[in-house]
Order: C-alpha cells, then structure tokens, then sequence
C-alpha cells in the first residue's frame, strides 16, 4: 500500500482529516468542561429556590438537593448581599476558584488541559451569573474528579467519532480521485506498455482523450513523443535498407573499378601528350573512387575507418579538390580562388581531406549553377598556434533555412532538389574523426561560408 499511489492517498487523507479534527478536538473539550460547570451551576441555582420558598428546610432535604447538584454548597447575591443558601460539609479546602462571566478562549483551554492532565482530585469553587438574571452571581464548590472522567469520556467518544469521520472521508475522497485521476494515468500507463511492446506501429499511439486539463497535456506530449520516435523508427529501417543496398552496389562497383584501374596503368604508357598529362589525373579519380566505394562499405558496418594521419600538403590537396570541381563547371560562370600559404603542412588524412574540401567545393558550385548565376568560390587557409583552420566560400544565394535546421543530419540536411543530403554528414564526420570541428560561419544574400577546423598538438578543438 505504501508504494502504490492510491494507498498513500488513502493513507495521507485519514491522518490529514484526523490532524484536523484534533486540532478541533482541544476547544471541543474546553466547551465540554465550561458547559459542565455552567450545568452544575443551574442544578445549583434549581436547588436553592426551595430555600427561597420556605427558609427552613429539612437537613435531609438540603442535603439530597446538594447532592443532586453534585456541589458542596451555594452562595448566591439577589441584591447586595451574599448570601450562604445551601451548604454541606466539605472533604477539603478550596484548591482554585474559576470566573465562567467573562473567561476569555485561551483560558478555558488552558484550565480544562490542565485539568486532564492534573489525576488529583480537588474542590473547587466557580463563579457564574445566575440564568435568567435571578440574581448578581452565583458560587459552588463542587469536586473535579467526576469532572475529569466526564472529560475523558467525551474525548474518547470524540476520537472515535473523528476516526469514523476520517475513514469515510478518506474512502469517499479515494474513490473519487480514483476514478477521476487514477484511472486515467492507469489507461496512460496501458498505452504506453501496449506501445513499448510495438513502438513502430502506429495504431498504437495514444489518441489524447482526457477531460483534464493536465492530464490531456500529458497525453498530448506523449502522443508528439510516440510519433516521432514511430517516425524515426521507421526512418531508421529504411537507413539500414538504404545501407545494405548501398554495400552491395559499392561493393560490385569497386570491382568495376578495380578493373578500370588496370586499364589505366596501359593508358600512362601513351606517348600523347594529351593523354599523358590527364592519365594521372583518372589514375587519381579511380583510385579515389576505388577508396570510397571501400569506405562506404566500412560504412554500411557502422565501422568508419579512422584517418590516417600524416604532414600532408594541404595546397597541392585544394588544388586537386578544385581542379575536379573546375570541368564539372560547365558553361556556368563560376571562377575559383585559392588562397592558401606556399608549402603549408596540415596534420590530417590527405585521403579524407580532399573528400571534406570536394564536398563543400561541390556543393558550392551547385549551388551557384542552381541559382543561374555566376559566382567565385573561394578556398582560403590560416593558422594560429592551436589549430588550422580552412575556410570555403561562395557568392551564391544563402542556404535556406530548411536546410539550417539539420545542416549535418544524414538525408535531412540536402540544400538543393533532388540532393541526398549525405555531402555534409560525412565531411563533419571526417572532420570529427581528426579531432576537428566543420561549422557554418554564415550563410545569407551575399554567400555562404564553411569553416574547418584541424587541431594541432594533443587534438584539443579549438572553435575560432
């Protein structure tokens, strides 16, 4: 009971409602005591108007009288004076004397606490104004043992009534929040079990029914949670679809070329001058081709090889990079600028490296050609104490805003039509793999510009 949610509202409502009639119960038993006395006092008064009627009484009489109003003895002033009407003898003196005219809340609580709490029986006298102003004042002494029982007889009964009370509220209030409150989170609770156990089916979504407010908000966010996780789900199945089609087709690829790169060792062997000065250059794109289509394949294992890492010549590969970009350009007029350091040395993967920078040429020149204009892209290198830092740029129109949001998200971040969006997701996560960082720096009306940073030293990312 303690670990369920309904038990320890069923447990916390019954000591909250005892709390309270406790707190109610301690000016409860200083009325009860007040109400006592004043009763004594009227038995008292009762008693003393057969005095009245007839001065002289039987002794046995008196005494019955006395008895009967549980006093000793009654003192009453009609005018003036004081007057002695009934009397007996007393067991002992006077121990306290109580005022009930004008007693004040906080004193008739603080004697009847005492007086539970006090086991002595005593005599004591209390002072009250006669009902129905027959006279000044009346006085008794009366003995507080019965009083005290009497107290503790009606606080018991009290107790018993309050515990009654607590129970029956309790339940009933447990029974409403129940079925108010706690049957719905149980149906919340359903449907999410019901969907763990087939989370990429989506009948199984919760369909927000709730009349309250905070709890229809639960649902609602729920349903926005199951939703996108179905959808991922499923965008997931078909990534790894996509990756064993992909494997297979780069595998019998890489064959493909494998085969072409044999022709080519005939081709450099040409005495053409022409085709002397373009074999390297198709020995290079093949052997690339050849090392993509086996990178892609480590890909499809979720097992990217790590670079290579060597002093690397970072101009001769911007160079290479750029001069592949140049005679895909077309009739677009589109100029390209390099502007890196005679003989700078980059700590990187060349391989990797020429994939990262023809990545972010590419989609450069792209997107000028899509825009219809001319434009310059531009390469350009630095470096500072911590790090190397490669900058590319283009004139073209700004990537649009879609684009932001997942710039680096596999298949969700393509800036142009009909663009897989796999381009900048793999050169982040070349660059990741170097200890680097890939950002972009800006994009809008006047261009867009990428910015790669390469650390040096013990790998540490410097952002600049």
């Amino acid at each position: 009971m303690f670990h369920s949610l309904s038990g320890r509202l069923l447990i916390l409502t019954t000591v909250f409602v005892m709390i309270a009639e406790i707190l109610i119960f301690v000016p409860s038993i200083a009325r009860f005591r007040e109400d006592y006395m004043l009763n004594r006092l009227e038995r008292a008064q009762i008693a003393s108007l057969a005095l009245l009627a007839d001065d002289m009484l039987d002794p046995e009489l008196e005494s019955e009288l006395l008895r009967n109003a549980e006093v000793f003895n009654v003192v009453l002033r009609r005018d003036e004076a004081r007057q002695l009407v009934l009397s007996t003898n007393m067991p002992q003196a006077v121990a306290e004397t109580f005022d009930l005219r004008d007693a004040a809340a906080v004193t008739l609580i603080r004697d009847a606490l005492r007086r539970m709490v006090k086991p002595e029986g005593e005599i004591v006298r209390v002072i009250g104004a006669p009902v129905r102003d027959a006279g000044l004042l009346i006085e008794i002494t009366m003995e507080t043992a019965p009083l005290r029982m009497a107290m503790f007889d009606y606080g018991k009964r009290i107790l018993v009534l309050s515990a009654v009370i607590s129970v029956i509220t309790a339940v009933l209030l447990f029974l409403a929040l129940r079925a108010l409150l706690l049957k719905p989170i149980k149906g919340v609770v359903g449907h999410m079990q019901r969907y763990a156990r087939a989370p990429e089916d989506a009948r199984r979504i919760i369909e927000p029914s709730a009349s309250i407010t905070e709890l229809r908000e639960a649902e609602m966010a729920l349903m926005t949670l199951q939703t996108d996780l179905t959808q991922a789900l499923k965008q997931k199945e078909r990534l790894a679809q996509l990756g064993s089609a992909v494997s297979k087709i780069s595998h019998d690829l890489r064959n493909i070329l494998t085969s072409a790169q044999l022709f080519t060792d005939r081709i450099e062997m040409s005495e053409d001058p022409v085709v002397k000065r373009m074999a390297p250059k198709l020995v290079g794109s093949i052997t690339r081709a050849v090392h993509l289509c086996e990178s892609t394949l480590a890909f499809g294992k979720a097992e990217e090889p790590g670079p290579t890492l060597t002093m690397a010549l970072l101009e001769t590969v911007v160079e290479d990079a750029v001069e592949g970009e140049k005679l895909a350009s077309g009739d677009h007029a589109i100029s390209y600028a390099i502007n890196v350091p005679a003989g700078m040395m980059v700590r990187a993967d060349a391989e990797q490296l020429y994939r990262v920078i023809s990545n972010l040429v590419r989609n450069a020149r792209q997107a000028l050609a899509s825009a219809g204009q001319g434009g310059e892209i531009s390469v350009q290198a630095d470096e500072t104490d911590n790090a190397w830092i490669i900058e590319v740029t283009d004139t073209g129109p700004g990537l649009p805003a879609k684009a932001q949001e997942h710039l680096f998200t596999p298949f969700q971040g393509g800036a142009r039509k009909g663009g897989s969006g796999l381009g900048l997701a793999i050169a982040a996560e070349l660059v990741k793999g170097h200890g680097g960082q890939l950002v972009l720096s800006r994009t809008g009306a006047s261009g867009t510009q990428f910015r790669m940073t390469l650390p040096k030293g013990d790998g540490t990312i410097y952002v600049l």
